[in-house]
């Protein structure tokens, strides 16, 4: 477990938190290997900047912000056509779902923070049915956009596994005007396999990890909302009614 950085901290690590901190803000600071109270504060206007708990101490989850904050997106595959959000969700689906652990469950650890959190928005990744996609492709075409990372905190893949984006303790950027407050959580999928026509692509996985994900996260967090994208958009992202499905039961 990475330790946590803080006044008094010395050596090589501290000498790489100043120098990605030089690399993240407008202003560089000076590298000595000194956590000091000019390390200090750059740390804390990072953590401002990326939405982050400001309390001036580089744990896991500053550490992470930073570096996604400071790499350069990465090749890969290219964003599919995203025109098929501007439709309607299509109507619900009466499905029985049953909430089950995801088969990557031993190795997942769901972060804590002390960021304030009520809600949890739902996605989809809007990407065709059956095509697999991964935290790397999603995270490439956030920052093409400019953003610092990916938008959301956890990403479920098409086969159940549970995988983390952005740091849960950073503000997402995954609903416009109301990051501040929420987490979000993407399955890959939400259009049909033609990519023109928004559709809840699920597989059975996926709707099991997604409930067991958003229960463990209300629990977690005190979660007051579980809600869907297009509640708060004309999109039609997730593809579903989350308040007609058995996510918007869960508080």
């Amino acid at each position: 477990m990475t330790a946590i950085l803080k006044r008094g901290s010395r050596g090589a690590a501290v000498r790489d938190l100043q120098t990605w901190l030089s690399k993240a803000l407008v202003q560089p600071i000076h590298v000595d290997s000194d956590f000091g109270e000019a390390t200090e504060g750059a740390v804390r206007a990072f953590q401002a900047l990326a939405g982050l708990v400001v309390d001036g101490r580089a744990g896991p989850q500053t550490i992470a912000a930073l570096k996604q904050a400071i790499a350069a997106p990465k090749p890969g595959r290219p964003e599919p056509d995203k025109s098929a959000m501007a439709q309607p969700a299509p109507p619900a689906q009466p499905l029985s779902i049953t909430a089950a652990p995801p088969p990557n469950v031993a190795s997942l650890k769901l972060l804590d923070t002390a960021r304030k959190i009520d809600t949890l928005f739902v996605h989809c990744a809007a990407t065709p049915e059956g095509k697999d996609f991964t935290v790397a492709d999603i995270r490439a075409w956030h920052k093409a956009r400019g953003w610092s990372d990916i938008g959301y905190h956890y990403v479920i893949y098409r086969d159940g596994s549970i995988h983390l984006g952005r740091p849960i303790g950073q503000v997402g950027a995954h609903v416009e005007n109301h990051n501040t407050g929420s987490a979000g959580v993407v399955y890959v999928g939400g259009v049909s396999a033609d990519g023109k026509t928004a559709k809840d692509t699920r597989t059975p996985a996926q709707r099991a990890s997604l409930l067991w994900l958003s229960a463990q996260l209300v629990e977690k967090h005190r979660i007051k909302r579980v809600r869907g994208h297009n509640e708060v958009s004309s999109k039609a992202c997730p593809s579903f009614d989350v308040r007609k499905d058995e996510l918007g039961r869960l508080v």
